[in-house]
Order: structure tokens, then sequence, then C-alpha cells
């Protein structure tokens, strides 16, 4: 599948579905890059107790060069014992940030939670160790071991209106956004101090007049606004003028598509 999701029609929220949908992450890649971000997420295990029934616990993790999750747990935690009756597992992993919970991206990965084969062990230990350093005081403990979900399915939310499943191969070999670590700085810093050029933008590039404006997500092809405007809560997405791999890369073209917009007649 390309990078670029083209087989499944999107819409995000507040934005007019009739509107061109431009290029964007595929889906598999959003997945990777949201796993990879996260280090805490909700395991779901079938119960041994109240056979059928999902039994949920917190858990850490680590991500692997697949995009396997990783977990360290105790043989004495309820979900341990679960998985050895039963690996059948998901987990639900959440994006961080304010603003409202449902409005923001998500993934649930079902598949099998095994143990990690001995020969495994070393390299599972250095990724979850190089996640969760405070994890060392108890690494060594006998009845600490390490497990792995392979994934099987994945279905994944991004937002309203913003769904779809993706594939356990599509999943593997997708990649992250090169911008994922940087992600964060970049939406503060546009929101805090750069209001102004995005209203112009929204209105450049998608006919939007809007009195407020936010970044809510960016990505190496482009970023979404939520817009406050006359009509209502808008949401919009565009696209830079070419790809991005870097923070800087990201500064210099929104400086260019900005003073490009600037250019043009009210």
């Amino acid at each position: 599948m390309s990078t670029v999701e083209s087989a499944t029609p999107r819409r995000h929220a507040y934005t007019d579905p009739s509107a061109p949908q431009l290029p964007e992450p595929s889906y598999a890649e959003r997945v990777r890059t949201l796993t990879s971000l996260g280090t805490l997420a909700t395991l779901s295990t079938v119960s041994r107790k109240q056979p059928g029934y999902p039994f949920g616990s917190l858990m850490t993790y680590a991500i692997d060069e697949r995009g396997r999750p990783i977990f360290l747990t105790s043989n004495m935690a309820m979900h341990t014992q679960n998985l050895q009756v039963d690996p059948r597992a998901s987990l639900f992993v959440g994006q961080s940030g304010d603003g409202d919970p449902l409005g923001t991206a998500r993934a649930t990965l079902v598949g099998d939670v095994l143990p990690i084969p001995e020969e495994d062990n070393t390299e599972a230990r250095e990724l979850y160790l190089a996640r969760h350093e405070n994890s060392r005081s108890w690494v060594g403990f006998k009845d600490f071991g390490f497990y792995r979900l392979e994934p099987l399915d994945i279905y994944y939310v991004g937002g309203f209106g913003v769904m779809g499943w993706v594939s356990a191969d599509d999943y593997r070999t997708a990649k992250v956004d090169p911008l994922a670590e940087a992600a964060p700085r970049i939406l503060g810093h546009m929101n805090a101090d750069h209001v102004p050029a995005m209203i112009l933008l929204a209105r450049v590039h998608s006919n939007l007049e809007a009195s407020e404006a936010a970044m809510t997500s960016v990505d190496r092809l482009g970023f979404h606004l939520r817009l406050k405007t006359a009509e209502g809560m808008k949401g919009t997405r565009i696209n830079f003028l070419r790809e991005v791999q870097s923070a800087d890369e990201t500064r210099k073209v929104l400086v260019e598509m900005v003073r490009a917009a600037e250019s043009k007649p009210a």
C-alpha cells in the first residue's frame, strides 16, 4: 500500500465533505507514529476468572523495529495469568494532549501476546529500558519476563469521522512520520505565536474566513487547522509546498507559504 491513503475516503471534523481530499499519510503510517510516541496503554486480556470477558490493565510498553509492543510483566499480575491461559488480547493506545479527547487519535491493536523467546530477550530488554529507565530496579526479578504483542489487525480512529482498519502487514511495513518527535513543539509554537499567519493560510488555501485558528496536527505532507468562523467551528487540511523531513524544513516551508499568501490580493 502507498504511504499516502488513496483507497479510503476520509473526512475530518467540521470539514466540508465535498471539498477535495488532499494527500495525507496512510492510516498505517499514522498508527506506527502513534504507537512509537506512546509509552502507556490499556491491555485487555481474556479473563481467566470470568471466561470470555475482557480484563483491562494499564501497561507500559516499548516498540520494536516491526512496530510490535513489548511488555515487561510479572507472573503475579492478573493480566499475565490471563495470557498464560489465552494469549488473545488487544492494546488500546491513545494520543496525549489537550482538548476534546474524542477528537484525538487512538488505535486498537488486536493480536496474540506471547513470551519473547530467550534469544530475543537481550534486544527486548534494551528497547524496553530505553523507554522505561526506572524498570531497571525490577527487570532482573525472577517473576518478571518480557512479552510481545503480534498484531493480527488494527483499528484506527483519527478523530471525528476519521476511522478505518489497518492490516497487520501494512502496519509492519509503514514508517514513523519524520515529524513525530517534533510535532508537539511545532504545534505549541504555531498556536502560541502565529495565529494570524494560520488565519491567513486558511483564507488563501481553503477559502475560509476565521477569527481564531489552531493547528491540531502536522505531518511530513501538511497540517490540519481548527477554525472559528461565523458559521461555527470548521476544520481544514493544508498541504506543504513540498514534503518535509524535519522541524527546520517545516519552518522554512511555512515561512514561504505565509509570504506567498501575504502577496496575494485580499
